[in-house]
């Protein structure tokens, strides 16, 4: 590793984390990219992933590193996250596998999953993240794996959020992640449009904080957000410290 590159890097971010006027400036490309559904526009292998591409490759960063052997994804939409999740656990080898909840996979779209190339690495179940039963079936699946990272993208109001929260970060070690996206709802203007009954004062980033006063395990790796500066998961990347 060049420690040189690496050291003038964490500089340059660290400046960007600090300049006001540059943070401003992506999140008004988000509020304004939004109106044309912008991250919409993406695929995966094939499938809608419906994300920043910024968050992808903060994504793929993270699991390169970590090296998870299972990815547990709340909210599947279209699929194409699960299909690059699987992608990423190919590419490191093993047998990693990909778990996806929603409460409701629509039959095209469960069609199109299992049919990709990358369908052997996933399982699907359907039901209500937050519900007793379909943790259960969650854990039941997790405690074949012994490095977990979860990825939670479903309801965004701050009691769904939390519960996830509370839910599953114990499956979560040391080293890992557990990522919420759509906290940046919060940093938008009063009157913007989230496409759903999350607002800017009940939403991920308020229930992460919320779940961070009473769980030391995770702290904000902010160092992610500010060298994305366009991120839907500002406050939303939190690593877990210790066990």
């Amino acid at each position: 590793m060049d420690e040189t590159f690496e050291r003038e890097k964490r500089e340059n971010i660290g400046r960007m984390g600090g300049a006001r006027d540059l943070q401003d400036l992506a999140l008004r490309f988000m509020r304004d990219s939004s109106a044309y559904k912008y991250t919409y526009n993406f695929n995966w292998m094939g499938l809608p992933i419906i994300q920043f591409p910024q968050d992808i490759l903060a994504m793929q960063e993270i699991i390169w590193d970590v090296k998870p052997d299972l990815i547990v994804e709340t909210g599947i939409a279209r699929g194409g996250s699960l299909v690059f999740y699987a992608s990423m656990l190919e590419l490191l080898g093993g047998e990693g596998r990909v778990l996806g909840v929603d409460i409701d996979i629509r039959p095209h779209n469960r069609a199109a999953v299992e049919g990709h190339p990358m369908s052997r690495r996933i399982q699907m179940i359907q039901g209500s993240s937050t519900d007793d039963s379909t943790a259960e079936q969650v854990y039941a699946v997790a405690r074949d794996y012994s490095r977990v990272l979860v990825s939670l993208d479903s309801n965004h109001m701050h009691e769904h959020v939390l519960r996830e929260l509370e839910l599953y970060s114990p499956l979560v070690k040391a080293g890992s992640y557990l990522v919420v996206f759509d906290t940046t709802i919060e940093d938008q203007p009063e009157d913007f449009q989230h496409g759903g009954p999350w607002n800017k004062h009940d939403n991920p980033k308020t229930a992460v904080r919320e779940f961070l006063k009473k769980n030391d395990r995770f702290v904000v790796d902010r160092g992610i957000e500010d060298k994305l500066l366009i991120t839907v998961t500002r406050e939303g990347y939190l690593k877990c410290v210790r066990d």
